[in-house]
């Protein structure tokens, strides 16, 4: 495991059993300084693996999701690697320049995605490769990260995907997260250079934020993780990634079937939403508790995070059949669904279930 230096500077509370700070002292300050302000968030614990070659493009392409076999030269994208059945395996943030592509993922779930494009390279002119322990990821978070790259001499990406090299790595705006949208911007950069790239960046104006800042404006975004906020039996129509992982037009890959008669029927299994949770427990819920409607399982959740304006939210895979107005608890709270993400169209729940969420966070208020 490859431990950050940032997590000896001031403040900072390791993850338990982990190589990132958590947080540096004030977990809710430093969610509004992403949401205000410029946080710098060590995201140095994600797995990166490397593909160069002349074949890497149609080979990704026929691999994945994704329709990449275009991707331009300084650009990016997301995308999934599926089972037979469709079902999600892995998902990549990519970025290709220079005649490699480069994949950021999940920490821990490196090895196997390398393993399994390992087995796929066969005659092809790939080199895929598991770069962790040379290559480490920081994310710029807030409506001031711009200014904080100018002021910094780093380029600035000005839309989604688009990346910029650096001396050495690169910089790649990202969709923004939060209700506010707050601009993402990763720097994938030497691994020796870390504390040098953070310490530039944070003399042009970054404050240090722990992931559990950056988790919690992600929850708040929709944003899934893979492996936390999904399970062995998601498929993509479930979660965004059906928007930002899948290209619906594209030729045939590994799980296709799946996704496209799903899509065509209109109506996934389950679906992802954001619950309140009215924060009775000081203890969070982990990944994959189930939601209840009275005794029965109807989901489960994933992400669970104490927000800084929201209280405990959490996201959720629910069964299509969960109306607005079910009763839910999880690990004995009670949690009601967010009302933008009641069914599209008039909905007499609607205004019930509006009510329900400030029931559930006046209680959490009132303690």
């Amino acid at each position: 495991m490859n431990v950050s230096p940032l997590v000896g500077r001031p403040g900072a509370v390791q993850m338990e059993g982990g190589a990132v700070a958590v947080h540096y002292g004030d977990p809710l300050r430093e969610q509004r300084l992403l949401a205000e302000g410029a946080g710098l968030v060590d995201r140095s614990h994600r797995d990166v693996v490397v593909v160069p070659g002349a074949d890497r493009l149609t080979w990704l392409h026929s691999l994945t999701t994704q329709h990449l076999d275009r991707l331009a030269d300084a650009s990016g994208s997301e995308a999934l690697v599926l089972s037979p059945n469709g079902h999600v395996e892995h998902h990549l943030v990519l970025a290709d320049f220079a005649g490699t592509t480069w994949a950021d993922v999940e920490p821990g779930t490196g090895a196997a995605l390398n393993t399994f494009l390992e087995r796929m390279r066969f005659m092809l002119r790939v080199e895929p490769a598991l770069v962790t322990d040379q290559w480490a990821v920081l994310s710029l978070v807030g409506p001031k990260a711009g200014e904080v790259l100018a002021a910094a001499g780093l380029p600035v990406p000005e839309s989604p995907y688009e990346v910029r090299p650096l001396d050495s790595g690169f910089v790649r705006r990202m969709p923004a997260i939060g209700d506010g949208g707050a601009t993402v911007v990763d720097l994938v950069v030497p691994r020796e250079k870390l504390a040098a790239v953070a310490d530039r960046l944070l003399g042009a104006g970054a404050a240090l934020a722990g992931v559990a800042a950056f988790e919690a404006l992600r929850v708040e975004a929709r944003r899934p993780r893979f492996g936390v906020d999904s399970d062995h039996r998601t498929i993509p129509n479930e979660l965004e990634w059906l928007q930002t992982a899948v290209h619906l037009d594209k030729g045939c890959y590994r799980g296709q079937e799946t996704v496209a008669r799903v899509h065509n029927l209109g109506r996934p299994p389950r679906r992802l939403v954001l619950l309140h949770l009215d924060g009775v427990s000081e203890v969070l819920a982990e990944p994959g508790t189930p939601v209840l409607a009275g005794t029965r399982e109807v989901g489960r959740v994933g992400s669970v995070v104490r927000h800084h304006e929201l209280g405990v939210i959490a996201l959720a895979l629910v069964k299509q059949s969960v109306a607005m107005e079910t009763a839910l608890t999880v690990a004995g709270s009670t949690a009601a669904i967010d009302p933008d993400d009641a069914p599209v169209g008039p909905d007499d729940a609607l205004a019930a279930a509006r009510e329900r969420v400030r029931a559930v966070r006046s209680a959490t208020i009132g303690r």
